[in-house]
């Protein structure tokens, strides 16, 4: 099986702008398919309303978007941190009013879409960043809105690209969005075949997902039992925390107060919690 790689530097680096920039200018994108995921692509040809709003976060070169405008397509937003990537983009699809190329941070994107399209992007970023990845996907799409792409059903000894399974994402993505699809995809291509899972997620959108930040804790036994007296609020519905105890999402059916949450912390003085908006 080949190996997915990025990195021409040392991945201790911070994954930011100026490290993913690097590998375009050094031309480094090991992820790069040179095409249209066939799950992806089978997929889109799918959907029937070619006016729906879709976005493609960590685009890269965005064979995806590509192929959306060949099929006629008229509402395509992609956004990457990576100026030099973007630039080239932006002169690739200059004469094309039916794509957005956007440079910026996605998790600092507003807007309303009816599908989100993951390819490479979820396994780019640190671990630590899932439960904000789960918030953002849930703010950002329509009520009636889906997540579709593929996740790695794999780990990796160096990331990025970081790895995953199918109990993770269960656990991460659950009471957020309805489970339309999480499977082994039918149809990667050979270097990722039975690799990959593709997922369809229709945010369930009567359910209240926020995201606080979180300090004081220093270990799972202290996440477990803070996690636990939160579950036990009427209404919770999900609560998880990130790998590095800073942020918890918590799901529930209508939003609980901040004071209600401070209140339950409060017993340990070291712990803090205040919501990201």
């Amino acid at each position: 099986m080949s190996e997915e790689k990025c990195c021409v530097v040392t991945c201790d680096l911070p994954l930011d702008k100026t490290y993913w920039d690097n590998q375009y200018q050094a031309n480094a994108t090991g992820w790069d398919l040179g095409e249209v995921s066939p799950p992806i692509k089978t997929y889109i040809d799918t959907i029937e309303n070619k006016d729906a709003k879709i976005l493609i976060p960590g685009c890269g070169n965005t064979y995806e978007a590509e192929y959306l405008l060949q099929k006629g397509f008229t509402n395509v937003t992609v956004i990457d941190i990576a100026p030099t990537l973007v630039e080239n983009l932006k002169h690739k699809f200059v004469e094309n009013t039916n794509i957005r190329v956007v440079l910026g941070d996605f998790f600092e994107h507003a807007g309303n879409y009816d599908c989100i399209i993951e390819q490479t992007f979820f396994c780019a970023l640190p671990p630590r960043m899932r439960q904000r990845y789960v918030w953002k996907m849930h703010q950002l799409l329509t009520d009636h809105g889906k997540l579709i792409g593929l996740l790695f059903n794999r780990e990796f000894e160096v990331g990025p690209p970081f790895g995953g399974n199918l109990k993770e994402y269960e656990q991460l993505f659950q009471k957020a969005f309805v489970f339309n699809s999480i499977s082994l995809a039918k149809n990667s291509v050979p270097a990722r075949e039975n690799t990959e899972l593709f997922i369809e997620l229709q945010k369930n959108h009567p359910n209240q997902v926020n995201l606080y930040h979180f300090e004081g804790i220093t270990c799972s036994g202290c996440m477990n039992t803070v996690s636990g007296k939160f579950l036990e609020i009427d209404g919770v519905l999900s609560v998880s925390m990130n790998t590095d105890f800073s942020e918890i999402l918590i799901v529930s059916k209508t939003e609980v107060a901040l004071k209600t949450l401070q209140k339950i912390v409060s017993y340990d003085e070291k712990y803090k919690i205040l919501k990201i908006n």
